[in-house]
């Protein structure tokens, strides 16, 4: 006997995550009171994840053309072509919420559900990274959670066969209840070989594929639309649940689809699941869409419409197929061991139907579901501007290596091989740079062009100035392809805030935005794809703004590309950049003094082009042997990680002049690299005549890194403390 079917009251409407206003436009919109389906349909679609109602209105201000661009942000990944006949289709997505609650689950479902973004474009995915963002240490969830995360990401993407090549992983009390775990896939596929999400045709068929329809994930992507509070733990049903395996044979099949000229459409059953695929497939074509749920293979017995069209079960996808080719596309499903049913077709009324047991249990027009969802432009109040902090003004330590060692050796610095040494980054054969370096280098097919990858952001500086903040996750990123050897080409982003209801948080999002629009556009490195997520809070408390910038570049030959490690001794180090001894919103500020205030160090967009686009010269023509960009902890930091990734020592006779030792060494000012060359002079000469400040510093050798006060660490005790803290942490969690 079927469950009876609740009233709609304003609780279940308020448990559907809709507010007064907008379930009276709902009422307004269709001119009557929906049923429990369609209350659930509107909830899916007009939820913050889904259709970016407190965003929209800022996002249109990135810049998102270039002459490279094939594809920009509205389609399941972003798309761009660096010759050849190539194109590299690239997202990133966050699966905050969901890791949170069931971290293996959840980290793992995201990364699944970004490389089917990538895959249902018709590319094949070849690289994948992350980006992490947890508690203090110290807090009692923290290892639990970072345990469970970095498990979920390498069980998946282990199994599924795809290199993770690199990321980002960082620890603050500010994501105590509220984790991030972002997730960015890479593929390639041809220039004129990519499939998109726009429905064409009146009665084409509508074709769901993959594996079967569950109640797992339902309502997720309302639940990451939401603040967290001491009842979040009992959300552990709206986890989807990952299966690698079947992924892998997914894309296999899509893939052999894509060259048989069946497909019209196809679009990946994300947040939303079935609703969200077929909404946006038909808003998209200008074309209503009848689904009948009596052809939808399910796992479960006895499911509603209401739980098929919120279910996120995973591994799913939707297509509009040629009907004429019907036969032969099912052939290819079937020969893959996966579901293939016809379970709609196309119209032209522009609404939206569900049939379930010969009932319509939903009409609504499309358009209004898809493209027109609520659009807020909210109240935003701009972060007051902290005070610059003079380097005079900060304590010098007792002892300049032992805060080097300190540092190095912090959660905030120190290695994260734990983590990666988890994800397979070796697969496919073709990863040239791996994680530790500046940023990924991955062959394609042969070679030799590759492509350079990197994820970045520095949350403190967001926080204290959010446009210098914006500016500079976009600029660091550039600089990470940069000093790898790359031609920087393009982003996707994150963009992780707290609840933009607030007033402060807005303004935090707008003018991170505008940071980000502005270094893009300086770069030209526009936005091609992302994703927003808000309501990253727990109990009022919100994260630190963290706007992830995943960046893509390209490098002709990867022989060419050039890791950070000192290569060898007797090759001189030289600085490229200004050093003013930047101290505000600094590791060292943080970490050694215990202060986070003061305003972070501004971006030059000029001079990071300037600097950057020089010091890629160098490499391409060979001129250095070693190059590091310079960023958290400055000078320093990038000394030791340079001397480690080497394992040789360096001799540091001179610092930039006027500035304290300290500062100088653990300031953190922009568009500056550290380069190693076998003669220094002519590289010196040339940057100087580009008007680039260029300093030699000393040279490489010996089993030290020596300071010019005459202070000395070994490359081994650094290395110890380097390489200690993560395992070391992660074994306490094993002993409790």
């Amino acid at each position: 006997m079927a469950a009876e079917t609740p009233a709609i009251t304003p609780e279940l409407v308020a448990q559907h995550g809709l507010k007064p206003d907008e379930y009276q436009r709902i009422l307004d919109l269709i001119g009557r009171e929906p049923s429990l389906t369609e209350l659930g349909i509107f909830s899916a679609m007009w939820n913050e994840h889904c259709s970016y109602k407190s965003s929209r209105l800022h996002l249109r201000g990135l810049p998102t053309k270039a002459p490279w661009v094939i594809q920009g942000p509205g389609e399941n990944a972003g798309v761009i072509d660096v010759g050849d006949g190539i194109a590299v289709v690239f997202k990133m997505e966050s699966h905050n919420h969901p890791s949170f609650i069931e971290p293996y689950q959840g980290a793992a479902t995201g990364v699944g559900g970004i490389l089917r973004d990538v895959f249902t474009m018709g590319a094949r995915p070849i690289a994948a990274l992350n980006a992490l963002r947890f508690g203090d240490p110290d807090h009692a969830k923290t290892r639990h959670l970072v345990s469970g995360v970095v498990s979920g990401i390498g069980g998946y993407g282990n199994a599924f066969g795809v290199p993770t090549v690199g990321g980002q992983v960082g620890f603050h009390t500010r994501y105590d209840g509220n984790i991030l775990v972002n997730a960015m896939a890479v593929g390639i596929a041809a220039t004129d070989g990519i499939f998109y999400a726009k429905a064409t045709g009146v009665g084409n068929p509508i074709v769901y594929l993959g594996s079967k329809t569950g109640r797992d994930g339902i309502h997720g992507a309302t639940m990451a639309s939401a603040e967290f509070d001491d009842a979040s733990e009992e959300k552990r049903p709206t986890v989807q649940v990952g299966d690698p395996f079947a992924e892998k044979l997914l894309l296999e099949a899509t893939l052999e689809l894509m060259t048989t000229g069946a497909v019209v459409a196809i679009q990946d059953m994300g947040a939303a699941g079935l609703t969200s695929s077929a909404v946006e497939m038909g808003a998209k074509g200008d074309l209503g869409i009848r689904l009948d749920l009596d052809n939808v293979p399910t796992r479960e017995e006895g499911m509603s419409a209401y739980e098929m069209m919120l279910s996120e079960s995973q591994e799913r996808m939707l297509m509009v197929l040629d009907p004429d080719k019907r036969d032969e596309a099912e052939a290819v499903f079937r020969k893959w061991g996966l579901d293939f049913a016809v379970v709609g077709y196309t119209t032209d009324d522009l609404t939206f139907r569900v049939w379930h047991n010969g009932k319509e249990e939903a009409a609504l027009p499309i358009k209004e579901l898809g493209d027109q969802a609520p659009l807020y432009d909210r109240p935003w109040v701009e972060t007051p501007k902290r005070p610059v902090i003079a380097a005079s003004d900060v304590p010098a330590p007792n002892s300049l290596a032992g805060a080097l060692k300190t540092l190095i050796g912090s959660p905030e610095l120190s290695s994260r091989r734990w983590v990666y040494e988890q994800y397979d980054h070796l697969i496919l054969g073709n990863t040239v740079q791996r994680p530790g370096s500046d940023a990924a280098v991955v062959r394609i097919e042969d070679g030799p062009k590759g492509l350079v990858l990197t994820c970045d952001v520095t949350p403190r500086y967001c926080e204290a100035d959010p446009f210098e903040g914006g500016k500079q996750a976009v600029a660091e990123a550039w600089r990470n392809i940069t000093a790898t050897g790359g031609k920087p080409l393009a982003i996707t982003d994150n963009l992780n805030f707290g609840n933009p209801e607030r007033p402060e948080i807005m303004g935090q999002f707008v003018f991170c935005l505008k940071g980000i629009g502005a270094a893009c556009t300086a770069l030209d490195f526009p936005v091609v794809s992302g994703n927003v997520s808000l309501y990253n809070e727990t109990q009022g408390r919100g994260i630190l703004p963290t706007p992830t910038i995943g960046g893509v570049g390209v490098i002709d030959d990867v022989s060419k590309s050039i890791g950070l490690g000192f290569a060898g001794a007797d090759e001189d180090v030289v600085l490229i950049g200004e050093t003013a001894g930047w101290l505000g919103s600094s590791v060292y500020l943080w970490l050694i003094e215990n202060r986070e205030e003061g305003a972070p160090p501004p971006v030059d967009l000029q001079i990071e082009r300037r600097n950057g686009d020089f010091v890629r010269e160098l490499i391409i023509k060979g001129e250095v042997t070693a190059v590091h960009d310079l960023s958290d902890g400055g000078l320093g930091i990038a000394l030791a990680e340079m001397a480690m990734a080497g394992k040789t020592g360096a001799t540091i006779t001179a610092l930039p002049e006027g500035v304290p030792a300290h500062a100088a060494l653990f300031g953190e000012d922009q568009a500056r690299y550290l380069v190693t060359a076998t003669k220094a002079d002519a590289l010196i000469a040339s940057a100087q005549a580009a008007g680039i400040p260029a300093l030699k510093l000393g040279t490489t050798g010996g089993a030290a890194l020596t300071l010019p006060n005459g202070e000395a660490i070994s490359v081994a005790d650094l290395n110890a403390a380097f390489e200690g803290w993560f395992p070391a942490y992660m074994a306490r969690a094993a002993e409790n």
